[in-house]
Order: structure tokens, then sequence, then C-alpha cells
């Protein structure tokens, strides 16, 4: 039995960090962001808190907004365009509207796959350590310390695009149950996991953490 007066989910909420950060311009502009890579990232994540309490109205428009970003902001091939026409599609079909979910999933799905050249443009982040020392060895061995953030950039990528493809062969087969989406778990890993920083990386590892596939 809880002690406490609040409820569990109100408790809940309280620990949970903010969906939204304040970073100045200079500071996005040193890390090679822009508003909308912001914008992208706390719409995509509302459409997660949304539909953990079952708000999927709320949901659906979190992740129009998130995918009119993506389109108006984002190279085609950015996989968080891809991960926005999933959203999207998959928001629609929880309301009880699966006429797109297929067609969008199929375009998601190739976003990711055509995604390997802007992966390939990232820039590995610098450390956050402070030693002197550890600099040193990061500039003497950038090479191999890149080649190991390729090797993670490429994980990612293809972990990610394995989970659209088997909701689009599912899609394909005919299955017509709606997709589940642990949106609850999915919000808590994201808030745990967002790298403290802008970087590439985070651009990347959000496209990947904020696709409502599991």
């Amino acid at each position: 039995m809880s002690m406490s007066g609040a409820p569990i989910s109100e408790r809940k909420a309280e620990r949970m960090p903010s969906l939204s950060e304040s970073w100045s311009t200079q500071e996005m502009i040193n890390a090679g962001w822009r508003e909308a890579d912001l914008q992208w990232e706390e719409a995509s994540a509302a459409v997660l808190d949304a539909l953990s309490r079952d708000n999927y109205a709320t949901a659906a428009e979190h992740a129009g907004r998130a995918l009119q970003l993506a389109r108006e902001n984002f190279e085609p091939i950015d996989p968080r365009l891809g991960t926005s026409l999933a959203n999207y599609g998959i928001c629609l079909a929880i309301e009880g509207d699966a006429a797109a979910l297929q067609s969008l999933v199929d375009k998601a799905l190739n976003t990711w796959r055509g995604s390997q050249p802007w992966i390939a443009k990232l820039t590995a982040p610098r450390s956050a350590r402070s030693s002197m020392f550890h600099l040193r060895m990061e500039a003497l061995h950038r090479e191999t310390y890149r080649a190991r953030w390729r090797q993670r950039w490429q994980e990612i990528a293809e972990e990610s695009t394995g989970r659209l493809q088997r909701l689009n062969d599912r899609l394909a087969s005919g299955d017509p149950a709606s997709p589940q989406v642990p949106a609850e778990t999915m919000l808590a890993t994201w808030m745990r996991e967002r790298p403290a920083m802008l970087n590439d990386t985070r651009k990347l590892l959000g496209a990947s953490l904020l696709l409502l596939v599991s």
C-alpha cells in the first residue's frame, strides 16, 4: 500500500524530467542544431506522453506536427523523417483510421534504408571528460574513436530498420491489428537515454528511441 497521498501516476510525473529543454541560440549553433531539431524531439516525445495517458487524438496531433517539421526541415534521407511517417500512421491507426498505415510504414522503412549517406556525415561527439590525458588520447586516435561511433550508429540504424521491417511484413500479411505501443516504457527510455548534450548522435538516437515500433 502506498504511503503517499498522491496517486502513483502523479508521483511518476513528478519524477519524470521535462520533455522540453532550454538551449541558447549560440549553444545550438555550436552544436550544429536548429530550432526545428529540438521542436521535432519535443513533438515526438509528446506523442509518447499522450499515448501513455490514452489521449489518442492529442497523440495524433503531435505526430502530425512532428511529421510537418520533418518534411519542412530535414533531408528526405533523414531517419527522423522515417520515424515521423511511421508514427503518424500508427497514431491514426490507434484512433481507428488504418487506411494509410501500410503506405506510411513502407515509406518510413524506405527512408530508414536510404539513410546511410545521412549517417555517414555524422560527427562523433567530443568526450565530456575533462581529463587532459583523455582529450589528448582522443585527439591522437580520432579515427579509431570515430570508427567505434560509426559502428554504434550502424547498429542503431539496423535495429530500427529491423523493427520497421517486422511491422511492414506483418501489415503486408494482412494482419489488421493496430500496433501495440508500450508508450510509457518508451518515453521513460527516451528520458533516461537522451544525451545531455546536443550532438549528431542524439539526432539518430532520437529517431530510433522515439519510433513507435517495438
